[in-house]
């Protein structure tokens, strides 16, 4: 069969690679395994369950999980089958972001998963006139459950939703999707089922994943890039079994994953957590541990091994990729830039990294590094995917045009025009520039974000991105922001990586009872200062950092300083930390 909506991609796995794991949750240590008839037969109820409760094709289904699970796919299918629009939420937003963007979509259900979400979302009833029923997944006391959908929905006849999704075009709204935004309210994103469809096949043909492979998911559902890619996924017939990141490590070894994708910065964290064992070996294995590190480091996509390379893999890189199943084929990350280092280092190791790039509003991606030799090139985002366009404007901005473009901002037409021509041409926010590998293929490299330009007092405008980027890169770093707008010079806030900086502070006899004391210590200070003068050197002498300031606590979605995506908001850490970045120029 052809796929040209959403829901079509099970049928599709019905239909070609029949799976007996077509999804995995584990509920109270033990894994539950959907096949995909039994993930059909649930949708099914699903849908007949809505339908029930008046749902109708144009209606608005909002749907919450803390941590991925079947359910969500069981909803997602349910509600796209019978032409409703799924509304897929952040689960660390606050109550009020709910009430705007439910009154915003005009919701007429909302689905959380558990007691902490319902809590934020119990009272809103009263508040957004079109919401008529609040369910959970989980049983939550007062709460009706998303069972009862299912119960009310048994014994339907799977004639009426196939009449039903018959009249459904492939260019007709599929999902409503809020931009978590580093700034301003929420734009609701409206993609068809041909944005996203045309995303999932492209990325498809280009993916080593085949039927009975198996993924692991864990980054947010209601994300557009992890979303597709599950629909990606259902589409080889892989097995997808869900996780977090709380019990990521433990899944990673008993699922043995051949497939998965993630951010920069998790990759960042299990590099320390490879390194930090590295500093805790002595003697010779801690010699050769750095010096395969060291080796890794000077990688290069394609490169052929060397008869010493060989020797470091079998020694040390064959334990890193056994820690992650040893099955390992590919991981794609997204999000946020890359550190350079992350993708040379693991994919030396025999854990090839490939970075991509793409916004919500273009169902997400418009370039990515492939797998095959001559296909990749370190420090880019990739090639343009199949029917994908893309040009530089005059301002070094980055222009898209495809199948996969939204439709538009929901209720937002001026908001609209300001992203998207007439003859179809999005404006990303991003620079960037092309360069040409080895192989004479074009790539993408991303140099900065458009608004997040910087202009010092003396007029010169300065990229925050690729300076942030190189300094996560150091052991002792683990979050960094960029300032200096209308200043003199460049500063920086810094969040060390305390578990690095504690074990550096034991060794030197720095004594501290808090971290507080820790940031504060000359010694510390001393030891931040000598990573900025090594690091400066890669840079302008107009970029480089002349100040810095060491924080005791990192930024979280839930602290309100990063995005649902881990983005920076510069906005509110500035106004944040307004009385630490005047200080830096006080003094």
């Amino acid at each position: 069969m052809e796929v040209k909506r959403l829901f079509d991609v099970l049928y599709y796995q019905k239909e070609n690679h029949p799976q007996e794991v077509a999804l995995a949750t584990m509920k109270d240590g033990v894994w539950w395994k959907l096949s995909t008839d039994e993930l059909i037969d649930l949708s099914n109820k699903m849908s007949h369950g809505l339908l029930k409760a008046g749902i109708k094709k144009g209606d608005k289904v909002a749907v919450v999980t803390s941590a991925n699970r079947s359910e969500w796919n069981i909803c997602d299918q349910g509600i796209g089958q019978i032409g409703a629009i799924n509304v897929p939420l952040y689960p660390t937003i606050s109550t009020a972001d709910y009430e705007y963007i439910l009154n915003h979509a005009e919701a007429k259900i909302c689905i959380v998963s558990d007691a902490k979400l319902f809590d934020k979302v119990k009272n809103l009833k009263e508040k957004v006139p079109t919401l008529r029923a609040i369910y959970t997944f989980d049983n939550v006391e007062g709460a009706d459950n998303y069972n009862e959908i299912l119960k009310a929905g048994t014994g339907g006849d799977v004639s009426q939703i196939k009449a039903i999704s018959d009249t459904i075009d492939p260019n007709d709204l599929a999902t409503l999707i809020y931009t978590s935004g580093t700034t301003g309210i929420p734009k609701g994103v409206m993609l068809s089922h041909h944005n996203i469809v045309s995303n999932v096949l492209t990325v498809r043909a280009e993916l080593p994943i085949q039927a009975s492979h198996t993924s692991l998911s864990f980054l947010p559902l209601c994300h557009i890039f992890e979303r597709m890619v599950i629909y990606t996924y259902l589409h080889a017939g892989a097995n997808v079994y869900y996780t977090d990141i709380d019990t990521l490590k433990d899944k990673l070894g008993s699922v043995r994953p051949h497939f998965f994708t993630t951010v920069p910065r998790l990759l960042e964290k299990v590099y320390e957590g490879i390194v930090n064992k590295g500093m805790s070996l002595t003697g010779f294995k801690k010699k050769l541990f750095f010096w395969a590190l060291d080796m890794a480091d000077k990688y290069d996509y394609d490169q052929k091994p060397s008869l010493t390379f060989k020797i470091a893999d079998k020694l040390i890189f064959s334990k890193w990729r056994e820690a992650l199943g040893g099955r390992i084929m590919g991981i794609v990350t997204g999000s946020a830039a890359c550190p350079l280092k992350m993708a040379r280092v693991f994919s030396a190791a025999g854990i090839p990294i490939r970075e991509g790039y793409g916004l919500t509003e273009t169902s997400p991606v418009l370039t990515f590094n492939r797998f095959v030799e001559g296909g990749a090139m370190l420090g880019t985002v990739g090639m343009p995917i199949k029917d994908v366009e893309i040009k530089i404007a005059e301002d070094g901005e980055i222009l898209a045009k495809g199948p996969n473009i939204m439709m538009g901002y929901y209720k937002e037409p001026e908001k609209t025009k300001e992203v998207l021509t007439d003859d179809g041409w999005f404006s990303t926010g991003d620079v960037g520039t092309f360069v040409t590998n080895n192989a004479g293929n074009k790539f993408l490299k991303i140099t900065d974000r458009k608004k997040e330009l910087l202009k010092t007092s003396g007029g010169k405008y300065v990229a925050p991105a690729p300076i942030e980027s190189k300094f996560r890169e150091n052991f002792f770093i683990e979050q960094i922001m960029v300032v200096g707008e209308s200043k003199r010079f460049v500063s920086a806030l810094i969040v060390p990586a305390f578990p690095m900086l504690e074990q550096y502070a034991k060794e030197n006899n720095i004594a501290f009872t808090s971290r507080e004391e820790l940031i504060v210590n000359p010694k510390v200070i001393a030891k931040y200062q000598s990573i900025v003068d090594e690091l400066n050197p890669n840079f302008s002498h107009i970029e480089q950092i002349k100040k810095f300031k060491l924080l005791k606590s990192e930024w979280t979605p839930e602290t309100g300083e990063l995005t649902p995506t881990m983005k920076i908001k510069r906005k509110v850490i500035n106004e944040r930390y307004s009385k630490e970045i005047e200080a830096i120029y006080n003094d």
